[in-house]
């Protein structure tokens, strides 16, 4: 297992943690579940860059880095709307284009075909983790700025699914 691959390992052993301390009635505990969760997203950022600089793309990391990212973001969306900061039509949507598209690039690896990650797919990424990094923030008089972010993040999470479609049809066929 190369660094990049031992670093994203490393982002699916961090979701215990930030799930313990966001449930946890622990001291400053939704502070560490946000130092986890940032962490844990910087570590997306970091795998891939090491991955393509030092030429340490593998097939295992094709399919742990998206999961690592999925299982990150999708429990910490679960738990805002346990607590009631996140509308769960937001995550619905949000979990049915990630199914959607998971099993879009199911279809095209049994064909042997490898759809990469679009910009769009990484803009989604990055979109969903600020939504996240923001729940954690009460803004006050100005809290809708958590609904525009969630709206924004919807749409592009949208957007992203359909470019991978309409990019990538001729799987299907």
């Amino acid at each position: 297992m190369n660094i990049a691959n031992k670093i994203t390992f490393l982002r699916i052993l961090m979701i215990p943690f930030f799930l313990f301390f966001m449930y946890r009635d622990v001291e400053y505990g939704n502070y560490i579940a946000l130092g986890i969760f940032i962490v844990a997203s910087l570590t997306d950022m970091i795998d891939g860059f090491i991955a393509r600089k030092c030429n340490m793309i593998t097939n295992l990391g094709k399919f742990l880095d998206p999961l690592a990212d999925k299982i990150l973001v999708i429990s910490a969306m679960i738990v805002f709307v346990e607590k009631g900061e996140l509308a769960s039509w937001a995550v619905i949507i949000i979990i049915f284009r990630e199914f959607a598209i998971t099993g879009f690039r199911t279809i095209a690896a049994a064909n042997n075909n490898v759809i990469a990650a679009s910009n769009w797919g990484k803009w989604k990424t990055v979109t969903q983790m600020a939504m996240i990094i923001t729940l954690f923030f009460d803004f006050g008089n100005i809290n809708y700025i958590k609904d525009i972010l969630i709206y924004l993040t919807v749409a592009i999470t949208l957007v992203s699914g359909l470019d991978y479609v309409r990019k990538n049809a001729h799987v299907i066929k």
